[in-house]
């Protein structure tokens, strides 16, 4: 049997979001004492237990609720008969929820892809490199904070999950022409950004492959290429600034668009 502690390593790893339930105070007689906890994800699933019975149904509808808004909440329930309860006592449960800040997934490890990450390693973003070559994945420069993926692409994706509100990547991979692969693999994926280093011309021809391919032009219109602000910088680092300062504008001002 799966136990919460081993689920919540699970999906703290994958990104998805989920609540943590902590009874932290009970009086009078309750099922469960205070650290008990439990896991729900947004299906309703759980894992753990609180007590059971209509306590644990009003605590997955408060869980549903703090998801919906993105923010934890204390509740507090009395254990009475009005709701299903008969033990007499009450419980406060806090209901952290988990996995809150946007991830991004950084698809190449080269110069611009390491000053990306170590731009955004101080930010709110959880950020995540993925390259199959090791000189690159294994480099000093990439800071501890930033989860390396020793890995190609086609291995990394079938293994992680998508939100379009909280999802955002970035394709910057040694070959243009792993680059369309990679971008036509992800324009069928939920996300809340998706950029392509390269120039203007570049994507005119990517843009004109893939719709030859099947690929809608409304899909097409999600992508931001070249990625970055035009700040007119020309360094690996001033091109990672650029790319890294789009990213917050659109987390911090156009979270849900």
């Amino acid at each position: 049997m799966l136990k919460w502690w081993d689920k919540y390593q699970e999906l703290s790893q994958d990104g998805r979001p989920f609540v943590l339930a902590t009874v932290v105070k009970s009086v009078g007689s309750t099922p469960r004492k205070p650290g008990t906890k439990m896991l729900i994800e947004s299906s309703g699933r759980f894992w753990g237990t609180i007590g059971g019975g209509q306590l644990e149904v009003l605590v997955l509808a408060e869980a549903a609720k703090a998801l919906a808004a993105g923010e934890g909440r204390l509740a507090r329930f009395d254990l009475c008969p009005r709701t299903g309860q008969c033990c007499g006592g009450s419980t406060e449960v806090f209901l952290e929820v988990q996995n809150q800040n946007p991830r991004v997934y950084v698809f190449g490890a080269g110069h611009v892809g390491q000053a990306l990450c170590r731009t955004l390693a101080e930010t709110a973003f959880d950020v995540h490199v993925i390259d199959d070559r090791p000189e690159w994945i294994d480099s000093s420069r990439l800071p501890m904070e930033v989860t390396r993926h020793l890995m190609n692409w086609e291995a990394f994706l079938p293994e992680t999950h998508w939100c379009d509100k909280k999802t955002y990547a970035i394709i910057m991979t040694p070959s243009h022409e792993e680059d369309r692969k990679l971008l036509k693999e992800l324009l069928a994926r939920p996300a809340a950004f998706v950029g392509l280093i390269g120039s203007r011309t570049k994507w005119a021809r990517f843009q004109q492959q893939l719709m030859e391919e099947g690929v809608p032009a409304e899909a097409l219109k999600k992508v931001s290429c070249p990625v970055g602000l035009d700040i007119g910088g020309e360094t690996p680092q001033e091109i990672a600034i650029s790319i890294a300062a789009q990213l917050l504008r659109r987390s911090n001002h156009e979270p849900n668009q």
